[in-house]
């Protein structure tokens, strides 16, 4: 394209930009309330305002017909709309797409319970990539293969499985559908081993059409948020496995594609579980690191200085810095009882109860591992204190975090100076624990174990305890857990 063609492209823009502005605003809405009546994210609506990209041919008739202009805004962008895209200048650079962790599977199907299929995407948490908490609606489950393998109207580059990327009308329905499978295998994630094919193998479709969408110089904005929320569920599944590397991997590639569109609360999450990795494998300084990161994502949400504080509590612990530990988590308990409603809305696991008890959890974690780093009995103490408040705030559903929290608080009594509380805990969910294949409760469990047996190996209660657990773990081969060479003499 010539500069003469650019510039007059560019100020075709900037017209229907001020044209947009002032329609918009005669019609008494904000950004917000015109992008969700249109189906796209606000942020289309400010950078078309501004004049800084051609507005998608599919928009601007929605534009019309929601603003009641009689075609005015489609008249302004007619002769530029003809003007062919210059490649790259509102994508992102495609070293993003590849290459990405595990194995090229195809994606399965039929690997959730339909029963879980939802009428529209919730109005917290899980957010459509276009609309955030706007409660979309979701196309019928029996819509999906076309969707994923529907024609190619406009006949641009193929995104998932021959979906047109020229055909921004169609891509909302696309983006919502693909959510909501992503919230049903979410419910379905940990029953068992199938989901991790289905998630990867859909998370790469996304990534391959969001690639496809950037070659045409249009940035996939909800492609990128959709795959960054993938991602983020590819690698808590592969964490929960024991994989790091994969795992990490994943996080890192989410982690991108989320700050190439600037989704915080994408990135607030993913550092979150980049640190729960990070301290599995015992390495303090770089969770610190992630946690810092995560008060810096966006110093006006509640949320996530709340999560910073947390997880920033928990990486002093295991350095044994107990006045850094103490100090955040005061600071994580005085952020959480600011937080509001928009914190709710992104974050709705951190609302109530619920989130007193993640509070509680993490605190309580956060004291027993400075108990086990600096033999502090009192910090033990307060830890059994923490955990216990969250145990009793657990829903009976949550299995899985109450075997978590058990192990925690039997290793807490142990740390405290109470062995026979620890065992009495801890023995009747022994063969639970060690038939679990994942990776937090095998460390909980080996931590507890390492407590008993290396300072009370010799009391009765502690030898049955341990006998128990040998026991256990004999002919199961898919247990990870890997006792000291102590309980092998």
């Amino acid at each position: 394209m010539s500069s003469g063609s650019a510039e007059a492209a560019e100020a075709a823009w900037a017209e229907f930009g001020r044209q947009l502005r002032s329609r918009r605003r005669a019609a008494g809405l904000t950004q917000l309330q015109l992008g969700l009546r249109v189906g796209y994210h606000h942020s289309l609506v400010s950078r078309l305002e501004a004049g800084l990209r051609e507005p998608p041919v599919g928009l601007v008739r929605r534009l019309d017909a929601v603003l009641e202009t009689g075609g005015e805004l489609a008249a302004v962008v007619a002769a530029p709309r003809e003007v062919p895209h210059r490649p790259g200048r509102l994508g992102v650079d495609p070293a993003l797409f590849t290459p990405l962790p595990g194995a090229d599977a195809t994606a399965g199907r039929g690997t959730w319970d339909p029963r879980l299929w939802p009428a529209r995407l919730p109005a917290e948490g899980l957010a459509c990539p276009l609309h955030g908490n706007a409660g979309c609606a979701v196309p019928d489950q029996g819509e999906l293969p076309a969707l994923l393998e529907g024609p190619r109207p406009l006949g641009g580059p193929a995104g998932p499985r021959g979906r047109s990327t020229g055909a921004a009308d169609a891509e909302p329905e696309l983006l919502h559908a693909l959510t909501a499978v992503l919230a049903c295998l979410i419910r379905e994630a940990f029953r068992h081993e199938g989901p991790v094919t289905a998630v990867e193998g859909l998370l790469r479709d996304v990534t391959r059409w969001a690639e496809a969408v950037n070659s045409t110089g249009r940035l996939p904005y909800g492609q990128l948020r959709l795959a960054a929320q993938y991602a983020q569920v590819a690698g808590r599944l592969r964490m929960e496995r024991g994989q790091s590397g994969v795992a990490m991997a994943w996080f890192g590639h989410g982690l991108r594609w989320a700050d190439a569109v600037e989704d915080a609360p994408a990135r607030a999450t993913l550092l979150s579980d980049m640190c729960t990795l990070v301290r599995l494998d015992g390495d303090a300084a770089t969770m610190v690191g992630y946690a810092r990161g995560i008060g810096e994502v966006d110093g006006k949400r509640r949320w996530t200085a709340t999560l910073s504080a947390l997880y920033q509590a928990r990486g002093h612990a295991l350095a044994g810095d107990a006045a850094e530990c103490r100090r955040h988590i005061t600071l994580a308990r005085r952020t959480f009882a600011r937080l509001d409603r928009r914190d709710h809305l992104e974050a709705p696991w951190l609302a109530g109860a619920e989130g007193a008890m993640r509070v509680d959890s993490a605190i309580g974690g956060a004291l027993r591992d400075l108990a086990v780093a600096t033999g502090d009995r009192s910090a033990a103490r307060r830890a059994v204190e923490a955990t216990a408040r969250s145990c009793a705030r657990l829903p009976p559903q949550m299995r899985s975090a109450r075997l978590l929290l058990t192990l925690r608080l039997a290793d807490s009594w142990a740390c405290a100076g109470d062995p026979g509380a620890a065992v009495a805990l801890a023995s009747p969910v022994l063969k639970e624990a060690v038939r679990s294949r994942e990776s937090m409760v095998t460390a909980e469990l080996r931590g507890l174990h390492t407590r008993l047996a290396g300072t009370w190996g010799d009391l009765p209660d502690v030898r049955e305890y341990r006998e128990r657990l040998l026991s256990a773990g004999e002919g199961d081969a898919g247990s990870r857990l890997d006792l000291p060479d102590f309980d092998r003499r």
